[in-house]
């Protein structure tokens, strides 16, 4: 089992490595693996103590690199079957970088850590200091969110919570109070003489000061990165037994809670507040997109969820995006768990009407989404933005979205398979049941074709197998799609798309836009690597 599990890994880290091109500290990794399969590296189940013991267990699949002040850098080794995408990599762009950085990076022409061996202190990544991964900082906050604690107990509470120990020495601390100060701008410590240091939460310090009890809240554990649902019945009325809101007791949150006097400003001037809306609280806005992706470009993606293999929906896998919608979360269920606050935030029968942007909760946690129907007097039919897809869910689940929730863009992606269409006329169940299949749980890599009336047309492929596999392939080899040389517009996205009729399109430059979302950002590709790449020989154009 453990063997099994192991080649199960060697094949993502590899994967993950190579969409890299500048390679992923440990750290990084971490944080990679956590964002694409929303747990943590299986390091305990295989016996490592840390993430570069395990690595040094796969020289066949990652190359270490050190450097004299103690950085450790990871590269994927290409096997046979992914020279094609590791080349492919090797011509972009690294985008995710800031831009001072790439300044910096242009001129000394040191853009990769192997350029700088005898002078590591120019790596890009030698001038870091040790720091706690978004995902940890947002667990720690979780914890101490029900009540603070003791710093000695900090690490037997968070092994209960989650799991696992807390993993400061993997980030470069040395103890656990050096981690805690790394995030002092959230976590304050209070120095006790009798009982030791106690954590607490900065926006609750002034309750704890005050010797004011802080009620406890049921146990959290990471953010599911899609909304619970069933695929094959996404558009059933959910079951109140499994997605019941949990109720909480009312606890004082401070002055963070009270409305600024200039709230006001900040609302559309049309607006009309009723006296029981709060000023922040969205009631005529909409959410904007992400900027269109480059034709051409290499993304990670993850497939959320899928219809057909022309109507599915797709997340851009980047540190930026993965991690600020997990904070969006976090942020979410941490305000709304409280009483006062659902209370407040409670959604008003006035409201409730197609197109109204709110949010929902299911299993204990809030999710963005837009009223697509009124559906009877108890339900409503609403459209998940960052995940793409409709549910029925009951009327007292909704509440009133904060309006800076309206910050980060939809995240769902309407997206078509590129340069395929079904062969019986409309896709079958077993056509679509395969493509599921080919989908599922993977960071995949993308390349992106072009836009159709607003619905990404791209080929998908998975490099986590022993050999690329190309979706579109796979689907006309087994008699499911003819390949083509031209996109057929989704009929079923003709038919509804969501996203057309309640997302606003980025409004930024197009210059401008691919950069913060693109993971790789292809700089050529001739005529002949692009057919190589895609496979496509002797495609047709579609009649």
């Amino acid at each position: 089992k453990q063997a099994q599990l192991m080649e199960v890994l060697k094949k993502e880290v590899r994967a993950m490595l190579i969409a890299a091109k500048e390679g992923l500290t440990p750290a990084q990794l971490e944080e990679q693996y956590m964002a694409m399969v929303c747990k943590p590296l299986p390091l305990q189940d295989l016996g490592f103590q840390s993430t570069l013991e395990m690595v040094k267990h796969m020289p066949e699949v990652v190359r270490v690199s050190s450097y004299s002040n103690g950085t450790f850098i990871l590269k994927a080794i290409a096997d046979d079957t992914t020279k094609g995408i590791a080349k492919l990599v090797a011509c972009q762009k690294d985008r995710t970088r800031t831009k001072s950085w790439k300044k910096t990076a242009m001129k000394a022409n040191a853009a990769s850590p192997s350029k700088n061996i005898k002078h590591p202190q120019h790596s890009p990544w030698s001038a870091r200091t040790p720091a706690l991964p978004v995902t940890v900082k947002a667990e720690l906050q979780d914890l101490l969110g029900s009540s603070p604690l003791l710093l000695k107990d900090l690490e037997k509470a968070f092994l209960r919570r989650f799991g696992r120990v807390f993993p400061y020495r993997q980030y470069g601390f040395s103890s656990v109070l050096e981690a805690i100060r790394s995030v002092s701008d959230s976590i304050a410590v209070v120095e006790q003489a009798k009982t030791g240091s106690l954590l607490v939460l900065r926006k609750y310090l002034a309750n704890v000061v005050e010797q004011e009890e802080v009620p406890r809240a049921p146990a959290a554990e990471m953010p599911p990165l899609e909304p619970i649902y069933d695929t094959e019945s996404f558009c059933q009325p959910a079951l109140p037994m499994k997605c019941e809101p949990v109720g909480t007791e009312a606890v004082d949150l401070g002055d963070h809670l009270k409305q600024p006097q200039d709230s006001q400003q900040f609302l559309p001037k049309k607006l009309t507040l009723t006296p029981e809306i709060p000023p922040d609280a969205v009631q005529d806005s909409s959410l904007c997109s992400l900027p269109p992706l480059q034709r051409r470009c290499l993304v990670g993606v993850v497939v959320e969820f899928v219809a057909s293999p022309s109507h599915f929906y797709i997340h851009i896998c980047s540190r930026e995006t993965s991690y600020k919608l997990q904070d969006l979360m976090f942020e979410m269920r941490h305000l709304y768990s409280h009483k006062l606050v659902s209370d407040q935030y409670a959604m008003p029968d006035s409201a409730v009407r197609p197109g109204q942007l709110c949010c929902v909760t299911v299993s204990r946690w809030w999710y963005r989404v837009i009223i697509h129907r009124v559906v009877s007097d108890q339900e409503v039919e609403v459209f998940y933005v960052d995940y793409g897809h409709l549910q029925v869910v009951q009327k007292s689940w909704l509440s009133l979205v904060k309006w800076h929730y309206l910050k980060l863009p939809a995240q769902a992606i309407p997206c078509s398979l590129a340069w395929v269409k079904p062969v019986e006329g409309t896709w079958s169940p077993a056509a679509t049941l395969l493509f599921k299949n080919l989908c599922r749980l993977k960071e995949l890599v993308g390349i992106v074709d072009e836009y159709v009336d607003g619905v990404l047309h791209l080929f998908l492929c998975d490099t986590s197998t022993k050999e690329d596999v190309y979706f579109h392939s796979v689907l006309r080899d087994k008699g499911y799609a003819d390949v083509c040389g031209e996109n057929i517009p989704s009929q079923e996205f003709k038919e509804l798309n969501p996203s057309a009729l309640y997302i606003q399109p980025s409004g930024k430059e197009t210059a401008e836009l691919e950069e913060p979302y693109l993971c790789l950002q292809q700089e050529s590709l001739d005529a002949d690597g692009e057919a190589a790449a895609l496979k496509l020989h002797g495609a047709e154009p579609c009649d």
